[in-house]
């Protein structure tokens, strides 16, 4: 294009020089003051096109190298334009709540076929996620973690307000209930009181041996210990039927003000808390605890391993169902659409006055940082062709108008 341009100015010095050359009257007087006046217009505008870019000639003429002399002032020209037309706040949020966010997910997500997608996406990218951690690492995290909170867990005032939330309505009332069920009928079964009998005979044996070896000539011992365990069990048992069928017994009342005692005392008591936080500490650095922590992720790691290595995952299918389950819910519920669109445009306007601040900058500096050699060839490789034609045009305007000039003139001349 500039070779054309160059060779239609060279055409017009040429058509110049030649209608002098023929004398300039008649028909060469009209290609005079065309050729003449083109000329003029092609230079000039040869001149305007050169000036954007660089130096005529070479020549330090002013306000020329346009480009070059002021690539600071338009490269933040040029952030300040893309950041309030570009990244107007107000204008990509319109656009945005147009969109309607919340509405596009849902009908996204209830197509089973991308919901399908989306969970077989996530299940191979924690598959490889998987793979990627350092176990021995991720063991020493799971394991500081697990043991600093412990130890900084309040284990007497955890235990006392679960006590307290057992007690409520009267529920540890129905744990001895239920213990002392257990314990009348373990209490009335053979076995327990052969046992009992065969324990009061060691024991007579071991304390009277004398009287008992007395009483063994007259009636068997045995005999009397059976006696005895059986009316032992039986009056166990009657007590056991007495707590259970008296609101009011001690044995009840005892219950009640040492549980709640115990309970207070958990909370209040600094020897008792002392020693339920020694008993923490103590299980805490025993190692087979620590053994159990420090094993707590491989089991987790193999078994995550075991069910994403599967196409038919567990927890794949319910991420799958979960997704479905959000898209008919976002369909249904206008005001979790809403809700979710305000989320979106509240973080996406956070987000922009961000992204203004920093591409304004980005673009300045970018522009700044170019070598004014590489900025002039690529502005001339973006719109040099219509800047040579502008050349054609200064040419071919500034040939008519000598044409139009040469016919006024003759006219004042008649």
């Amino acid at each position: 294009m500039k070779i054309a341009a160059l060779a239609l100015l060279v055409a017009m010095v040429s058509g110049f020089i030649t209608s002098h050359v023929m004398g300039g009257q008649g028909v060469w007087a009209w290609v005079r003051a065309f050729c003449e006046a083109a000329t003029v217009g092609a230079l000039a505008d040869w001149f305007a096109v050169v000036a954007l870019f660089r130096r005529p000639m070479g020549l330090p003429i002013p306000h020329t190298a346009i480009i070059p002399s002021n690539k600071d002032r338009i490269g933040d020209n040029l952030a300040v334009f893309v950041r309030d037309h570009f990244l107007d706040p107000d204008t990509l949020m319109e656009k945005l709540r147009v969109f309607d966010p919340a509405a596009r997910l849902s009908r996204w997500l209830i197509r089973p076929k991308q919901a399908h997608a989306l969970s077989e996406g996530a299940r191979r990218v924690a598959l490889q996620t998987l793979d990627l951690l350092d176990d021995q690492a991720v063991r020493g995290v799971i394991q500081e973690f697990v043991v600093k909170n412990l130890r900084r867990w309040d284990a007497a005032g955890t235990v006392g307000e679960v006590l307290g939330l057992l007690t409520r309505d009267g529920r540890h009332q129905e744990l001895l209930d239920a213990a002392m069920e257990r314990l009348g009928g373990y209490l009335g079964e053979d076995d327990v009181k052969q046992r009992a009998s065969a324990l009061l005979v060691k024991f007579a044996k071991k304390e009277w041996p004398r009287i008992i070896a007395a009483v063994d000539v007259i009636k068997s011992v045995d005999g009397i210990a059976d006696n005895l365990a059986d009316r032992l069990a039986l009056a166990l048992v009657q007590e056991v039927r007495d707590v259970l069928s008296e609101p009011d017994h001690p044995v009840r009342r005892d219950y009640e003000a040492w549980v709640l005692d115990y309970i207070q005392r958990l909370q209040t008591d600094p020897a008792l808390s002392a020693q339920v936080e020694d008993l923490k500490q103590r299980a805490i650095d025993h190692p087979k605890v620590q053994e159990y922590v420090q094993g707590l992720w491989d089991d987790i790691h193999a078994a995550l391993r075991r069910d994403l290595s599967d196409e038919g995952s567990a927890l794949s299918r319910h991420l799958e169902s979960a997704l479905l389950a959000l898209g008919r819910k976002l369909g249904e519920d206008p005001g979790l659409r809403d809700a979710i669109n305000n989320h979106v445009i509240g973080s996406a306007r956070r987000l922009t006055g961000r992204l203004r601040i920093g591409v304004t900058e980005h673009i300045s500096r970018t522009v700044k940082n170019w070598d004014e050699r590489h900025l002039v060839d690529e502005l001339e490789l973006s719109v040099g062709r219509d800047l040579q034609y502008i050349r054609f045009n200064g040419t071919l305007v500034g040939g008519l108008i000598g044409v139009l000039l040469h016919a006024v003139v003759l006219l004042v001349n008649r």
